[in-house]
């Protein structure tokens, strides 16, 4: 399993504090409603951590899913679900970066 890395913002601009007290009160009810979907319809992806952020991101999300078509339906699924925008960024571990590293100084192939 890959681990991929979902970015979500629920606003183009910032939100009033009104929609601030709202979407924190409707949160969890949403936020089950897009895991539920995400469950039923991609059923081998595994979340990791959920984080509110402060910042140009409102959350983020880690998952592992099998493989980059499925990190693309969560996206989707996000998108459609109530988020504004999205982004998706596959995470590669230390150990596998050092490896790389490793290769590209040998003169190995990838």
């Amino acid at each position: 399993m890959k681990t991929f890395i979902l970015m979500s913002r629920l606003a183009s601009r910032g939100p009033s504090m009104v929609e601030v007290v709202s979407r924190v009160k409707d949160g969890p009810r949403n936020r089950q409603q897009w895991i539920g979907r995400v469950k039923r319809q991609c059923p081998n992806v595994k979340f990791v951590a959920h984080y509110a952020l402060l910042g140009g991101w409102d959350f983020m999300d880690i998952y592992k899913a099998p493989d980059e078509e499925t990190a693309a339906m969560v996206s989707m699924i996000c998108s459609a679900t109530d988020a504004f925008r999205v982004e998706s960024w596959v995470a590669i571990p230390d150990e596998r970066i050092e490896e790389l590293v490793s290769k590209i100084e040998t003169g190995d192939e990838c």
